[in-house]
């Protein structure tokens, strides 16, 4: 029997409360529908059993399921770069900027301006750098000024002056990046849809580009090119068909992951990023609040246990500083797809399968191959996977960020440690 076949004859199985048999076209039939039931057509590049435990979810799920006949449709969550599409979005638009001359003189020309954790240093290095000499709102010359362009896309890359020193500091490390924050807090005084003229022209550039190209920017040779994953394409388009919601949760902007997410069935008004408040219509360089933090407040955004805050607020209407805990286990996304630390507790909160993309990052792998309650689907990148880690991850010590920064060890539900771990699913 071939491999697609088996998996569907294990799904099958599995859900009890299906009536499911393979017909020739090996598609799985309810006998409540008397439809097919969706199934995923790329199932054979998935690693191992991935594709059999997800292709369970869909069916019990799904609107084959008995579980679909209560009138709440299942909820499937995604971050974006590196998941659904290899490489990244927020890069391949800031990189856009600084190669067009879009980047804006901020406010007073002070970058203290443009993050409330902007340290001295930080600001002090990018003066210096881009000069006070463009009047604040309009375009700095960073397609020709590469001192200033060096310096931006250090404070982006590394949050890190090119000299070294910190560029953010005081901020709480599993609600917010301030370095993430501060790609869509530096589009302060454009309209929302100027962003996203800027991002559809990155994605343009970017899509077109070959796999593997480059692109100066700066002083700095960096990646040129994004592609989908058709295996994700398929897989969103297969919850789709199968009656789930669908939503992009991404730590970029809102207004970049608006873009992109259409072409995948994910329109925006199902995609949260870093949401941007408006004055007169205009960007104003703050954020939008959750967990009992105000809009204005620039203290969190959809990053590690922020990402859980706006599934709460924007996807399950869960109201003030409950936004922040575990929503009651019945209305939790069903299936969550990641690929970083920043997706950690989104993919924690998924009660059927979490979609694990192994880029190496630490606190992910650790409870992703600890896999403490077997719903953890590890899966190597499907574009350019990396190969087999050269260490254990740290788990026992230093693979948990704590909420100040500082680091320590990852812990299960019950408080027990999770030992180190190797990586055994890789390309």
């Amino acid at each position: 029997m071939p491999r697609f076949a088996r998996a569907l004859t294990v799904a099958c199985a599995a859900a009890a409360a299906v009536a499911c048999t393979l017909t020739p076209a090996t598609a799985v039939a309810s006998e409540d529908t008397g439809k097919h039931c969706p199934q995923l057509r790329l199932a054979d590049h998935w690693y191992g059993d991935n594709a059999t435990k997800i292709q369970q979810v869909i069916d019990e799920r799904g609107r084959c399921g008995a579980g679909h006949r209560t009138g709440q449709r299942p909820l499937a969550v995604f971050d974006w770069d590196n998941t659904v599409i290899k490489n990244d979005i927020s890069d391949q638009t800031i990189f856009y900027m600084l190669r067009n001359d879009k980047i804006l003189q901020p406010r007073d020309a002070d970058w203290r301006n443009t993050s409330r954790y902007m340290t001295d240093a930080g600001a002090d290095a990018l003066s210096k750098a881009c000069g006070t000499e463009t009047p604040p709102g309009k375009p700095l010359p960073t397609s020709t000024d590469i001192d200033c362009a060096d310096e931006l896309l250090s404070v982006r890359k590394e949050a890190k002056t090119t000299g070294g020193e910190d560029v953010f500091a005081g901020y709480d490390h599993r609600e917010m990046e301030a370095s993430y924050a501060w790609v869509a807090q530096i589009n302060a005084g454009y309209r929302p849809d100027e962003v996203r003229a800027i991002a559809r022209e990155a994605r343009k550039a970017s899509l077109r580009a070959p796999v593997g190209a480059t692109q100066q920017v700066g002083s700095s040779t960096e990646v040129a090119w994004v592609r989908y994953y058709p295996e994700i394409e398929d897989l969103i388009g297969t919850l789709n068909k199968a009656g789930f919601d669908t939503w992009v949760v991404s730590a970029s902007p809102k207004e970049t992951a608006d873009v992109w997410g259409s072409e995948v069935g994910i329109p925006p008004n199902r995609t949260i990023g870093i949401e941007s408040l408006t004055t007169h219509g205009r960007i104003n360089g703050h954020l939008a609040g959750c967990g009992g933090i105000a809009d204005g407040e620039d203290a969190i955004m959809p990053y590690v246990d922020g990402k859980r805050c706006f599934v709460n607020k924007n996807i399950l209407g869960i109201e003030g500083e409950a936004q922040l805990d575990a929503a009651p286990e019945r209305k939790r996304q069903a299936l969550a797809g990641g690929d970083a630390t920043t997706d950690v507790t989104m993919l924690a909160d998924a009660t059927g399968v979490r979609v694990t993309l192994n880029r190496n990052k630490d606190e992910l792998m650790c409870r992703a191959y600890d896999n403490a309650d077997g719903r953890w689907a590890v899966n190597p990148m499907f574009i350019e996977p990396l190969p087999a880690l050269d260490r254990t991850y740290p788990c026992s010590t230093t693979a948990y960020e704590t909420a100040d920064g500082t680091a320590g060890p990852v812990l299960r539900e019950d408080g027990s440690v999770i030992e180190d771990q190797k990586d055994t699913i890789h390309g």
